[in-house]
């Protein structure tokens, strides 16, 4: 809120370099803003009484922006990518799996590894855990189970992150 916006009766007054004035009533408050010529602000409305500061509310809009601008570069996303196997998967197709994995860990991503079962696969879902735990050692020197193998449906899940740097 701003200049006319503040319906409080009393504010606590912050001047434009920062130096406490103290508690005002609104009106002397706006009159010191406009005096200097620039905006009342409330910065602190659950304060009491709300905390409010002489600025030019333009520069202030400006400096918030870029703030949260500087914050968002800083930040950085994980995506999780999904490598899906088969209960019948051959030592060779798993070891490209496990390449391709290796390559999104590498980037910072997660990694989401399903094996499917379709039609009898259903009756062997001990070997899919087999698998799952080949796939997860495979990949111990960088990776860590984040997410343990699940049953979900008819897959069997479990999400790989990179390993903590000390």
């Amino acid at each position: 809120m701003i200049n006319e916006q503040i319906r409080d009766r009393e504010v606590r007054l912050v001047g434009p370099d920062g130096e406490q004035i103290g508690i005002v009533p609104i009106a002397e408050a706006l009159a010191k803003a406009q005096e200097a010529g620039l905006d009342l602000v409330k910065i602190a409305p659950r304060a009491k009484p709300p905390v409010c500061r002489i600025i030019d509310y333009g520069k202030y809009r400006y400096e918030q922006s870029r703030k949260e601008k500087e914050a968002r570069k800083k930040q950085k996303t994980v995506d999780i990518k999904e490598v899906r196997l088969s209960p019948n998967i051959d030592t060779n197709d798993l070891n490209t799996k496990v390449g391709a994995a290796r390559k999104f860990l590498d980037k910072g991503n997660k990694v989401k590894v399903t094996l499917r079962f379709r039609g009898r696969e259903m009756a062997h879902m001990a070997n899919g855990r087999v698998i799952m735990d080949q796939f997860a050692e495979q990949l111990s020197d960088i990776s860590a189970v984040e997410k343990a193998p699940k049953v979900e449906g008819r897959s069997l899940t479990m999400v790989l992150a990179e390993k903590k740097k000390k």
